[in-house]
């Protein structure tokens, strides 16, 4: 049997949401979770992609997700979106506000979106570059349960909370994409090579001890390595007020893991900011960001953050994504998948 198969972008996004629906989610609970799938797939992110796919079924089926939720949205103050995802797939919720922040914040020239009672949402870039593609500046927050502990520390008090930036390009597209974790490497990675078997490299996760291992299911028992030492634990701190305290959702110390079956809903939350640089910066954005940019990409051996993504997206979109045999039989062998 061959180890791979090429599939388009069209069958990833169909097949995802055939199975998240036979699994108890709602058509609109679904939908931009397939899509979201298929995107981290096109950008060569499969630790965010189809390899999940099991696992959201999985917790559609234990009651960590709550398939038929409707998100509840409303707008305490003119600048301010809210949105209560009732334990469903934070990408269901943060649709379900998003047409509203980007109205406001050309309203007001600065809004933002608080999402609460929510759940993992996959590669945080995708949330902010959607902003972007509406021609807005936008910074981006999720937490995550407790996987990093404090330098000197063994008990995790912030999960891997990314961050992300996305700024429009002035042509319905993102010019710059900033997409990363509190920790040296999202939790995902070392849970994709635990999954395959595969050690990690020295430096991204340390036993239950605190001390360095290779091994990826001995890190998976003790914590993530926080990028930069303190400055990594200050990024995750930075992160969980906006996602967590701000946002009123569950710390992520008392969250219930993304993995496994156990601990009911995590309740974790998003922080979204959206700026309109004409209300800021005024007509000379576009100009400042090209000569930023291309301050980078002048320089050989450099890339922009987000670019890799993008070359990837776009070979995707003309020959389909290349995706690991056994990963496609475990999701075809769920109902829906066949």
């Amino acid at each position: 049997m061959a180890e791979t198969e090429t599939l388009t972008l069209d069958t990833i996004a169909a097949l995802s949401r055939a199975v998240l629906e036979a699994a108890g989610a709602s058509p609109a609970q679904a939908a931009p979770l397939a899509a979201a799938i298929a995107r981290a797939e096109a950008d060569g992110i499969p630790s965010h992609g189809l390899m999940y796919l099991p696992v959201y079924a999985e917790h559609l089926g234990c009651g960590k997700v709550a398939g038929q939720a409707v998100p509840v949205l409303d707008r305490p103050r003119p600048g301010v979106v809210r949105v209560d995802a009732a334990t469903g797939f934070a990408h269901a919720a943060i649709a379900a506000g998003r047409p509203l922040l980007i109205e406001v914040a050309r309203e007001n020239g600065i809004a933002c979106l608080a999402v609460r009672n929510s759940y993992n949402c996959g590669v945080l870039g995708h949330h902010a570059e959607a902003l972007a593609e509406a021609g807005l500046a936008a910074l981006c927050f999720t937490n995550a349960p407790a996987s990093i502990a404090p330098v000197g520390g063994l008990t995790p008090v912030v999960g891997t909370n990314p961050v992300a930036l996305a700024l429009p390009d002035g042509a319905g597209g993102a010019r710059l994409v900033i997409d990363q974790s509190a920790s040296v490497v999202a939790k995902s990675e070392v849970v994709k090579r635990a999954k395959a078997g595969k050690a990690i490299p020295e430096g991204w996760a340390l036993d239950a001890a605190g001390r360095p291992t290779t091994d990826p299911a001995e890190g998976l028992k003790g914590t993530m390595v926080p990028a930069g030492g303190p400055k990594g634990v200050g990024a995750g701190l930075i992160v969980e007020s906006f996602a967590a305290l701000l946002a009123g959702a569950t710390l992520g110390i008392d969250a219930a893991p993304f993995s496994g079956t156990s601990g009911g809903p995590p309740r974790t939350g998003q922080f979204l900011i959206a700026v309109d640089p004409g209300a800021t910066a005024g007509p000379g954005f576009g100009a400042a960001l090209d000569r930023l940019a291309a301050a980078v990409e002048a320089q050989d051996g450099a890339r922009l953050p987000g670019a890799r993504r993008q070359a990837n997206r776009a070979r995707a979109a003309v020959d389909g994504v290349i995706v690991d045999a056994a990963t496609l039989a475990r999701i075809r062998a769920l109902p829906g998948g066949a």
